[in-house]
């Protein structure tokens, strides 16, 4: 199973998840190291693109050009 959640590292070693994960017992995880901190969240790139990406996501074309990939099997 992948799953990617956000979540904050703090100052002293603990992993904070930012949305609750459930798991049937132990599990490896790979954790990626962000540039921006928590704090700079709203300058960043992605997050400030989001809004405006968004808006070309909806449009039926978008949305019609893509639809092909939700036929695909699962892995």
């Amino acid at each position: 199973m992948l799953l990617t959640v956000e979540g904050i590292l703090e100052a002293e070693g603990r992993l904070r998840l930012l949305e609750p994960v459930e798991v049937a017992g132990p599990r490896r995880v790979m954790v990626t190291f962000l540039d921006e901190s928590a704090e700079d969240e709203r300058t960043c790139p992605a997050v400030v693109s989001e809004p405006a990406l968004a808006r070309d996501w909806e449009k039926p074309e978008e949305v019609a050009a893509w639809s092909h990939l939700s036929q695909l099997p699962s892995l």
